[in-house]
């Protein structure tokens, strides 16, 4: 696999797509969606995990609402990581991360997920690169864990935002009323390491690849949950699933 270089990636939508066309189309894949999410919970053989990272600001919540939040809220899960515990930190990175991957049957979210270890951590220099490479060595056991022995299929999405995307996103939680909850002054802060946080990211497309990641265009929102449902929904089809029959 190519080395990833983001900077290189467009965070606009691809030429040729027309938004209202768009999201008719993302209207119909959730639609559709809904009836594939209830043959994996019936049929029960199968469980999918979904991973959104990206930047502050890039979307993931949105994705989260506007994609998953239209399935049968039975057969989905979210769970959102954040600074580890007392307790977290007196075990391997991956222990809280471990207990949260999903039954069979169940789409579990991970909104920001084991990547944080290797990535605001090497930002920061709370991890130096020696263990970061060892992280990233053991996330690929992990993942490979289980998908052979779970029968677990997992989506790596990175939300793609420009820098000036970010800024203007970060800026209207300050002035925009219904999103002043969101603000944090930290964010900031973060955005000031942009150049440290991609490197960071390339890392982890780099040496985390065994299951490949879709680097998700998010400037615009509409496009981007188009890409996500359309990966969704191309994995629930390819399964070729079926209702069990009558118990006997």
């Amino acid at each position: 696999m190519p080395h990833i270089h983001l900077s290189k990636i467009n965070t606009k939508s691809a030429k040729g797509f027309n938004k209202e066309k768009t999201k008719a189309k993302t209207v119909k894949l959730l639609e559709e969606l809904d009836d594939l999410q209830n043959l994996l919970f019936a049929e029960s053989k199968h469980s999918v995990l979904v991973v959104i990272q990206g930047m502050d600001a890039s979307g993931k919540d949105g994705a989260v609402k506007n994609v998953f939040g239209k399935l049968n809220p039975q057969g989905v899960l979210v769970k959102s990581f954040k600074a580890p515990t007392v307790e977290e930190q007196s075990h391997d990175f991956l222990w809280r991360i471990h207990q949260h991957t999903p039954a069979k049957g169940m789409i579990q979210i991970f909104n920001r997920s084991h990547y944080e270890d290797v990535l605001i951590t090497r930002v920061h220099k709370w991890c130096d690169d020696k263990t970061a490479k060892l992280r990233m060595s053991a996330i690929n056991d992990f993942e490979e864990l289980i998908t052979t022995h779970s029968n677990t299929h997992i989506l790596k999405f990175y939300l793609h935002i420009s820098k000036e995307e970010q800024a203007e996103r970060l800026e209207e939680r300050i002035k925009n009323p219904q999103k002043q909850w969101k603000y944090n002054a930290n964010d900031f802060k973060e955005a000031k390491l942009w150049k440290e946080y991609m490197n960071a990211y390339e890392d982890c497309f780099n040496y985390c690849n065994k299951i490949p990641w879709t680097i998700t265009s998010a400037d615009n929102n509409w496009y981007k949950e188009y890409l996500i449902a359309s990966e969704l929904h191309k994995l629930l089809t390819s399964l070729k699933m079926q209702y069990p029959g009558l118990k006997k």
